[in-house]
C-alpha cells in the first residue's frame, strides 16, 4: 500500500529593503523576510520578520560554528568600492541574502539549529536569541516562535490570500502595522548589541569599518 506523502516545500523571500533612522549617524538598511512552508521542521508555517545585514553575518557564524564540517552558504560580499547607485547596491545585496537563505533552509543539518528558527520566525534580537537557545530567557524556542506567530495572525491571513507581486520583488501587502500589543510588530527596531560584545553603532559586523549610510551601504 503506497502512502500519499505531501512533498515538503519551503519558500523564503527577502524583500522590501528600508532605511531605518534615515539622516541619522546610525542609519541602516533592513529587509523583510517572508517564509511559507509545510515542512515539519518549522514551528510556524508562515512568518514575517525584518533583519539587517549584520544579523545575517551573526547567523552565518553561528551556523558554521555548529555545523562542523558542513559548508554554510556564503553571504553577499562587502566590496569597499561599489560602482553604481545606492539602490543598485541594495538590490544586489537583497538578492544575495535571499540566495543565502534559500540554500540554508534546504540543508537538513543547518535546519537543526534553533538559532536559525528564531532568526526567521521571531523578532528577537541577537542577545535574546542566544539567551533563549541557552535556556536563559523567559520562553523556550517553540514558545517564542508561537508567541510571535500569534501576535501577527493578521499577517498570516494576509499572505494566505496571495497578494500580487510588485516590481522589485515586493508584495502588494506588507507586514507593517500587523503586530498586536501581545507581541512585537514586524517593523520593530532592534536594540544595540550591548552586553553581547557586538555593540558597534556604525557597523553591521565586527570586521567591517565604521561608515555612515550614505558613504557605504555595504556596511549596513
Amino acid at each position: 500500500m503506497l502512502e500519499n506523502r505531501e512533498e515538503e516545500l519551503t519558500t523564503v523571500r527577502v524583500q522590501d529593503p528600508r532605511v531605518q533612522n534615515e539622516g541619522s549617524w546610525n542609519s541602516y538598511v533592513d529587509y523583510k523576510i517572508f517564509l511559507h512552508t509545510n515542512s515539519k521542521a518549522f514551528t510556524a508555517k508562515t512568518s514575517c520578520v525584518r533583519r539587517r545585514y549584520r544579523e545575517f553575518v551573526w547567523l552565518r557564524r553561528q551556523l558554521q560554528k555548529n555545523a562542523g564540517l558542513v559548508p554554510v552558504p556564503e553571504l553577499p560580499g562587502k566590496s569597499t568600492f561599489f560602482v553604481g547607485s545606492t539602490d543598485e547596491f541594495i538590490e544586489k545585496r537583497r538578492q544575495g541574502l535571499q540566495q543565502f537563505l534559500e540554500k540554508v533552509v534546504q540543508n537538513v543539518v543547518l535546519l537543526s539549529d534553533s538559532r536559525l528558527h528564531l532568526f526567521l520566525q521571531s523578532q528577537l534580537s541577537v542577545p535574546e536569541i542566544e539567551a533563549c537557545v541557552q535556556g536563559q530567557g523567559p520562553q523556550t524556542v517553540t514558545e517564542a516562535i508561537l508567541h510571535y506567530a500569534m501576535s501577527n495572525c493578521g499577517w498570516v491571513q494576509e499572505e494566505e490570500s496571495r497578494p500580487a507581486l510588485l516590481p522589485g520583488g515586493d508584495l502588494q501587502g506588507s507586514c507593517a502595522g500587523l503586530g498586536s500589543p501581545q507581541g512585537p510588530s514586524c517593523l520593530e527596531r532592534f536594540p544595540y548589541w550591548s552586553d553581547f560584545g557586538m555593540d558597534e553603532p556604525h557597523s553591521d559586523s565586527p570586521e567591517e569599518p565604521a561608515e555612515p549610510l550614505g558613504a557605504g551601504l555595504e556596511e549596513q
